[in-house]
């Protein structure tokens, strides 16, 4: 589990940094949701490989 405090940043960087651009935020989601989805896929592999060996 991620901790939410695990980014600290004084609030004058936070303040001062320009936000990002549209471009930048979409190659953040896009990697956040490929992640998601490598995490599903080995959740669900996991699961299969155990029912596999549970039915011998």
């Amino acid at each position: 589990m991620k901790s939410n405090y695990s980014n600290t940043a004084q609030l004058k960087d936070l303040m001062t940094v320009p936000p990002m651009t549209a471009a930048q935020h979409a190659e953040v989601m896009r990697k956040r949701i490929q992640h998601r989805r490598m995490v599903e896929e080995a959740k669900e592999l996991k699961k299969a490989d155990c029912s596999h060996f549970d039915k011998r």
